[in-house]
């Protein structure tokens, strides 16, 4: 158990969802980890199943309740990871001031998707335009998606120009994709990751809930700052 320390206690929040139940199981099978709360309407379970035992929250529900919970948990002292996208993580900042419990936040917690805005983020300043296509299943609520919004915004910084522009897909059948395309005299350049299952998420994710309770930041956002 943890080399013989207590296990972390993790409360899944939107466990009732397809990421949610994933992050139940793999929480479940990590030695160092204890599945204290799936909190979720859906399971008739609300946040008090999670305030009063866990450490670390791992949410997954949608853009329109995160903020809330995660207010929500940092007054009970609790640790939060954050899985959902579609909203400003800039607000994350007001609620971290002066709070007792940190907050970790990734658009994309696919070790291979982190690499891939890297390598975009490299590139960019060598060819003369890019897009970017990114393809989920038709149930994701945002669009674009926070990965395809932050590779855009690294690939700006590292040209000092405009974000390049952004292609949604939402069809049954997809899991997560992104393509960064870019384009200079008589060439083109693809980078490209697909996730074919969501167990290809839950290396990097176990990793934000080991770390989050020691970050010396917080909020903290993006999984390259882990790794």
């Amino acid at each position: 158990m943890n080399g013989g320390l207590e296990p972390i206690r993790v409360a899944v929040l939107g466990a009732a969802g397809k990421m949610g139940r994933t992050t139940c199981e793999a929480v479940e099978a990590a030695p160092d980890m204890e599945l204290v709360a799936r909190v979720d309407p859906a399971l008739g379970t609300g946040m008090g199943e999670a305030l009063g035992t866990a450490q670390v929250a791992v949410d997954f529900t949608g853009p329109d309740s995160v903020l809330a919970n995660v207010a929500e948990c940092l007054d009970a002292g609790v640790h939060v990871v954050v899985g959902t996208t579609g909203f400003d993580t800039g607000q994350l900042q007001a609620l971290c001031k002066g709070a007792g419990a940190n907050v970790f936040a990734a658009p994309n917690f696919a070790i291979g998707a982190v690499l891939m805005m890297r390598f975009a983020a490299e590139a960019a300043p060598h060819m003369a335009k890019a897009e970017i296509v990114e393809l989920h299943h038709d149930r994701k609520l945002d669009a674009p998606s926070g990965t395809a919004a932050r590779t855009a915004a690294l690939m700006a910084k590292a040209t000092g120009g405009p974000p390049p522009p952004i292609h949604s897909v939402r069809l049954p059948g997809l899991v997560a994709n992104q393509e960064v395309i870019l384009g200079d005299l008589g060439q083109t350049l693809t980078i490209r990751h697909d996730t074919t299952s969501r167990e290809a998420f839950m290396p990097g994710l176990l990793l934000a809930i080991r770390r989050v309770p020691t970050l010396e930041d917080s909020p903290l956002v993006g999984l390259e700052h882990l790794l």
